[in-house]
């Protein structure tokens, strides 16, 4: 069955809808466990079981416990950059998207559960558990991103991608913040810390699990499913046709031109957003409460960004207001190097990464949707995700190499300006329309289908 065999059908609000609820439960996973209590409560739980040097041996392999959160992101981002190629071709190719996107989300959600049954010492089992979940996580992103070109007419896409992601913050803002209320008030319900950690971690995963049931109900597959003919074999065909994918991409030179800008601003967003709690802790002094109130208001002033950015590009069109984007994120850091040196002004700082980064991002997604084959969503919406996560090293590396030589936060900050400048110079260089023509006039090779 060829593209142009294949009518996509009207886009449904109800589905549109459906789609926007997936994102508000996956989101609880990323806020509650990611970003704020399972690398401090991993961290814990290695220190319990190391020895008297706080070392650990798994396999033989000496760690400092202190490293087990960092290496256990690597080793997790390792094995998606694997993995998430393999995960949408399968979804493309056996046309199954929306049991997928289920078993993604629901072996996730139930690792992330299970995060309740960690105590002292079980630093290894907790450490398999993320591994699980955020592997299932980005899986679950790459099916979930590969729905919108389907739900969504191309000019609503912007609107629609803006939608999902700030519904995304709302969601998982709502969690984190009780189950910040949960850990402020732990001794007055009469729990400890670590039973409040363990709740919170477990409330992630039902969180996650519970909203993927209505998306679920309303989202369909759009393609009939595929029958294997005799003398067929699944997985060979899988990796017969990610194969096949590898090797036209490069009929797409828009797609890999957005791609190669993609991974070079959004890695520097990234690093600002992972690196803005440690330098308000380090260079301003704020107290860790305190930080954490930023990072909840970042949450919910990134709702209202995500859509005021929609209508942006609703005026002046998704590339255009992308840029407009970087150059606000390149402003920021030249605020923040010459003009943060209170809590207020952090704070304001904090507001305004909050009002570009969804819509930077969710402009992007459906920017990108443009420019890719129909088919294969799945299929390049992996590599979409990985063309961030093979690369999310690289902007950390360079801010802490800043930081080490120049021994001050403000310079490292700054120096992250060069990432947003050389994404920008790049992004520029896409041609939206030429890039619409070659997906429009994409015919795909015999046996790629």
């Amino acid at each position: 069955m060829t593209q142009a065999a294949v009518k996509p059908a009207m886009p449904s609000s109800h589905e549109q809808r459906s789609w926007y609820v997936y994102d508000f439960g996956q989101s609880a996973f990323s806020t509650t466990v990611v970003t704020l209590f399972f690398g401090p409560y991993l961290t814990a739980l290695a220190k319990s079981a190391a020895d008297r040097n706080g070392m650990l041996h798994p396999l033989g392999i000496p760690i400092n416990a202190l490293s087990c959160w960092s290496y256990l992101i690597s080793v997790s981002v390792m094995a998606q950059v694997l993995f998430l190629p393999v995960i949408g071709a399968v979804a493309d190719y056996a046309r199954r998207k929306k049991e997928a996107l289920a078993t993604a989300a629901f072996l996730g959600a139930a690792a992330t559960i299970a995060m309740f049954s960690l105590k002292d010492g079980h630093w290894l089992r907790g450490s398999l558990l993320f591994l699980i979940a955020n592997v299932s996580f980005g899986s679950g992103v790459v099916i979930y991103n590969s729905f919108l070109p389907e739900i969504a007419s191309r000019d609503d896409r912007d609107a629609v991608s803006s939608k999902g992601w700030a519904t995304g913050y709302v969601g998982g803002g709502t969690l984190l913040a009780l189950n910040l209320l949960l850990y402020l008030n732990a001794a007055r319900l009469g729990i400890g810390e670590g039973m409040a950690v363990r709740i919170s971690l477990a409330s992630a995963g039902i969180w996650w699990a519970l909203f993927t049931i209505p998306s679920l109900a309303g989202l369909r597959d759009h393609v009939p499913a595929r029958v294997l003919a005799r003398g067929q074999h699944a997985v060979a065909s899988v990796f017969r046709q990610l194969k096949h994918t590898v090797s036209e991409v490069r009929q797409f030179p828009q797609a890999l031109t957005f791609m190669a800008a993609y991974l070079l601003y959004n890695d520097a967003i990234q690093t600002v957003v992972a690196m803005a709690s440690q330098f308000g802790h380090d260079e301003l002094k704020i107290p860790i409460s305190q930080l954490t109130l930023a990072i909840l208001m970042v949450q919910f002033v990134a709702f209202f960004g995500a859509l005021s950015f929609q209508r942006i590009a609703a005026v002046i069109g998704a590339k255009r207001a992308v840029v407009f984007s970087l150059i606000i994120w390149t402003g920021i850091l030249f605020y923040a190097w010459a003009a943060v040196k209170t809590t207020l002004q952090f704070f304001a700082m904090a507001a305004a990464v909050a009002v570009v980064l969804g819509g930077s991002q969710a402009l992007s997604r459906s920017l990108y949707a443009q420019l890719i084959p129909r088919l294969k969503e799945a299929e390049y919406y992996s590599i979409y995700e990985i063309t961030d996560k093979g690369t999310s090293w690289l902007c950390p590396l360079f801010f802490g190499l800043a930081l080490q030589f120049t021994k001050s936060y403000r310079i490292a900050i700054l120096s992250l300006v060069v990432f947003f400048f050389a994404g920008l110079l790049v992004l520029l260089k896409v041609n939206v329309e030429r890039g619409e023509r070659d997906v429009e006039n994409f015919r795909p090779a015999a046996g790629a289908d």
